[in-house]
């Protein structure tokens, strides 16, 4: 099921599985194992469920067996925004372990059906051509690669691949809560689309991938601290693409409304948490900042360096970033 050019490219990293005892990283564990491809394990416990504190058992008498290290969160009560707010709590540690372990990838089991899935969804908030297919193979992350190895693979055959060697798993009953958006659109539209055009939907994303590398600039990403900073690429969608990217690691999951406004506007608060700030050639993310008194000295400073205003409070508190300006930011 893992591709040559994968099983190559894992063998020579050092790898961390994000693991919850489903079906698709249970998969994906024995994969791993049966292609000698170093890797630990990291799971989270979110404490919402009964069953969660068996999955853990279960992950850790796995590690033991396998001798692989089970790395372990117990979550903080998530109070609003459950799938945003777990998402960050999640990646936050993953990202903890790969700076203090030296981990070189980060691996997830997401497969041909999450890919459809969010195809979907993002066609419904109304998106273009690359966020329709942003779900990516590799994605290059600040200090290692965010590796999805098994987007080409449906899960019925993951199940099929379990069952066949009798290997447990857990069924998340949340799965089945058609309340939740991305269910509703797994079990309405995504499986019964698979179950008929599996192979043509593989043909089709694979297609995809081929086109997409034409769409997206690379862009050189600059991160300090809480400040992140990109050179304008001559199309402005891929530069919202980019943004995009930027504020769904920071845990925020931008509405289409939000994102026409990101492309309208030199300045825009998100969330209340984060300003996007624009100047002639350069784009700004931040943590936006209220009720800071800045000196006139500051202010001037800011004026000569044309730093857009919204950002300038937390300059202001982290006055250590205006070496990145220029007169021609």
């Amino acid at each position: 099921m893992l591709k040559p050019q994968d099983i190559s490219l894992l063998k020579s990293s050092k790898n961390l599985l994000a693991f919850s005892g489903g079906a698709d990283s249970t998969a994906l564990f024995f994969l791993l194992l049966e292609n000698d491809i170093p890797f630990d394990i990291a799971i989270v416990d979110y404490a919402i469920r009964e069953q969660s504190k068996e999955e853990l058992l279960f992950a850790q008498e796995l590690a033991h067996k396998y001798k692989k290290s089970c790395h372990y969160l117990q979550a903080p009560k998530i109070e609003s925004n459950f799938e945003a707010s777990a998402r960050k709590i999640r990646y936050d540690f993953f990202e903890e372990l790969i700076l203090t372990c030296k981990y070189e990838t980060l691996l997830t089991a997401h497969h041909l059906g999450d890919r459809l899935e969010w195809f979907f969804m993002q066609m419904c908030k109304g998106a273009g051509c690359t966020e329709l297919n942003s779900l990516a193979k590799i994605t290059q992350k600040k200090g290692y690669k965010l590796i999805r190895p098994l987007l080409h693979v449906s899960k019925s055959e993951l199940i099929e691949y379990l069952k066949a060697d009798d290997r447990k798993w857990f069924e998340d009953a949340t799965n089945q809560d058609m309340s939740i958006k991305r269910n509703e659109f797994r079990h309405l539209y995504v499986n019964p689309l698979l179950e008929k055009y599996s192979d043509g939907i593989k043909k089709s994303f694979s297609y995809m991938d081929e086109d997409n590398e034409s769409l997206i600039a690379e862009i050189e990403l600059l991160h300090v601290s809480d400040l992140f900073r990109f050179t304008k690429t001559p199309n402005a969608k891929n530069d919202l693409y980019h943004i995009d990217k930027i504020l769904k690691r920071l845990g925020v999951m931008i509405s289409a409304k939000v994102r026409q406004e990101i492309g309208q506007k030199d300045e825009i608060v998100i969330s209340r948490k984060f300003v996007v700030a624009k100047t002639q050639k350069q784009i700004f993310i931040a943590p936006y900042c209220l009720h800071v008194n800045m000196d006139k000295e500051f202010k001037e400073r800011c004026r000569v360096l044309s730093i857009p205003s919204k950002l300038r409070p937390y300059l202001f508190l982290n006055q250590h970033l205006l070496e990145i300006f220029t007169h021609d930011a």
